[in-house]
């Protein structure tokens, strides 16, 4: 028998619509909270983020209309809360993200439905595990995420970033200079080379012709997987969250789409996954390889460990791999896309970077050396504050959602007036609540960034009031990277790859928008945004820029 989507949210929906109803009758402690009103009891609000043209339309119109801290419907008649509110500049009091990120990170679980996408893809990693097995995988893989054993892998950085280069270089038209790219495509291929090979001393070819199995596999997937969904589809994904875990893992045999598109990549990885553990094994046995040095070599050897909760098992090993190259490459990518996209927009700007790298590299042949150090990278103020502006401008993961496991008070820096006028400093918050954190507002509010929030301004990160405020994120004061116990595990991996990849890029070539016909927005697509262009949102992920030789 083939299942249809259609056929799949039924079924799920007749099992699961009596919980909702009930918890509909029962949650009602945040219907004092003010909100937009809902033109779907099925649905909610939530199918309405879905497919909004561009991510943080309607959360803009929302926090400029209720505040940091608002009320939007979910699946099935449920209230979700959803707010930007940062982080109290009292001792005494904390803001919503950072008691829920940082004080309390284990009492606000991820959904179900969140889960296990991931795990379908994945496998049993760090992204889809539960509370006590992400604490355990977290220990063991922290040693390898030190500062100092990234910074190591600055050569990685350079030389695929030279490789880049030199192939857009041979793509240049000879007699105008310049070259029409589809830029999306080479830095992605750029990014996945390198957390192949630092990742796990693997060579997915993806700037070569050849582009390995794994690398085509991967390609597009989340547009493929997650772009503009079904009615169903997102219906029965919604069913999820009510859904006991056992009976989840069966849907993964589901005979319909995505279910088969992500077995089949899960598949491919756990094959290609085995022969790269065989393969790191034998290197790490030996200690004859100078691969030993990447990531999952350093997870194989703590396996060696006495103690069974400092080793991973081979499911979880590969899991973790897919974990980074999932994690860490396409939301690499894209930053990095919209980054160049933003410097072609402010040609003034870019041209300060080019003085300040150019400067900098003055003083690396004075010195006889041939290669950027990370002291250099790190001096290079104007290059960090565009990374720094475009992690907050265009936050890849633009909001996460989180459940209550217990009954809490959640509480407020920017007070909010609820439907009886009443201003509230703290919100109630009985277990099982939703709470979707918005990255994209937090990274847009005015009293955090100044009145030019929503515009790309990389300057902001000179104003000395800026650097008074209190760290809420991982990285610059973010809330792209997540922040507490569960925030990117790799942020410094991303922003060193990022100085690298940009230095080399801006010092040898000139950025310029694509024609004024062409428009670029930012789609969603499940758990991320990417650029796509209005009319032609078939193609996936796209960013045509124009690019010339810079000297």
């Amino acid at each position: 028998m083939h299942w249809s989507s259609a056929h799949v949210a039924l079924a799920g929906t007749v099992v699961v619509l009596l919980i909702a109803l009930i918890r509909r009758v029962v949650r009602r402690n945040i219907k004092h909270i003010r909100g937009p009103a809902c033109s779907s009891w099925l649905s909610g609000h939530e199918r309405e983020l879905v497919f909004q043209d561009e991510v943080g339309t309607l959360e803009t119109h929302w926090l400029h209309e209720y505040g940091s801290t608002w009320r939007i419907g979910g699946y099935f008649a449920t209230d979700i809360l959803m707010t930007a509110d940062p982080k109290a500049r009292t001792r005494s009091l904390h803001g919503a993200m950072q008691h829920i990120y940082q004080k309390y990170p284990y009492s606000y679980a991820k959904r179900a439905s969140q889960v296990h996408i991931v795990y379908l893809l994945t496998g049993p990693g760090i992204l889809s595990t539960s509370a006590q097995g992400h604490v355990r995988h977290r220990k063991i893989m922290n040693p390898s995420f030190s500062a100092t054993r990234l910074r190591s892998f600055l050569p990685i950085f350079q030389r695929i970033g030279s490789k880049l280069s030199e192939l857009l270089k041979a793509n240049v038209d000879v007699r105008s200079g310049e070259l029409d790219v589809m830029f999306n495509k080479w830095i992605s291929g750029a990014t996945l080379d390198i957390i192949g090979e630092a990742a796990f001393n693997y060579d997915y070819g993806a700037l070569d012709d050849r582009g390995s199995p794994l690398y085509k596999a991967y390609d597009n997937l989340l547009k493929d997987a997650e772009y503009h969904p079904t009615d169903a589809a997102l219906l029965f994904r919604a069913t999820w969250n009510y859904t006991p875990e056992s009976i989840l893992k069966l849907f993964r045999y589901i005979p319909a789409h995505p279910m088969t598109l992500l077995r089949r990549v899960n598949s491919l990885y756990v094959a290609y996954g085995k022969q790269i553990l065989q393969s790191e094994r034998s290197g790490g046995d030996t200690e004859k390889q100078p691969s030993s040095k990447d990531i999952m070599s350093a997870f194989i050897k703590a396996n060696r460990s006495a103690d069974p909760k400092a080793r991973l098992d081979d499911s979880e090993l590969m899991a973790q791999m897919f974990s980074l190259t999932f994690a860490g490459h396409e939301t690499t990518a894209t930053t990095l896309t919209f980054l160049f996209y933003e410097l072609s927009r402010h040609s003034v700007y870019q041209e300060r970077m080019r003085e300040e790298i150019g400067t900098v590299r003055a003083e690396v042949l004075a010195r006889g050396d041939q290669e950027f150090s990370m002291e250099d990278l790190d001096s290079m103020k104007l290059t960090m504050n565009a990374i720094k502006e475009t992690l907050r401008f265009h936050p890849i993961v633009p909001h996460l959602p989180r459940v209550a496991t217990a009954d809490d008070v959640l509480p407020l820096e920017f007070p909010i007036v609820s439907r009886s006028g009443e201003a509230l400093t703290e919100i109630p918050i009985r277990a099982g609540q939703v709470i979707i954190t918005s990255f994209a507002m937090y990274n847009r509010l005015s009293e955090l960034w100044g009145d030019d929030a929503d515009v790309w301004n990389p300057d902001r990160f000179t104003r000395p009031d800026l650097g008074k405020q209190t760290n809420v994120g991982m990285f610059a004061n973010l809330m792209t990277f997540s922040a507490g116990a569960r925030g990117c595990i790799g942020w410094r991996f991303t922003v060193i790859e990022m100085q690298s990849l940009v230095a080399e890029l801006v010092e040898n070539f000139r950025f310029a928008p694509p024609s004024e016909d062409v428009v670029i927005q930012r789609s969603p697509a499940g758990p991320v945004m990417t650029p796509t262009l209005r009319g032609k949102e078939d193609l996936g992920t796209a960013m045509p820029l124009r690019i010339s030789l810079a000297r």
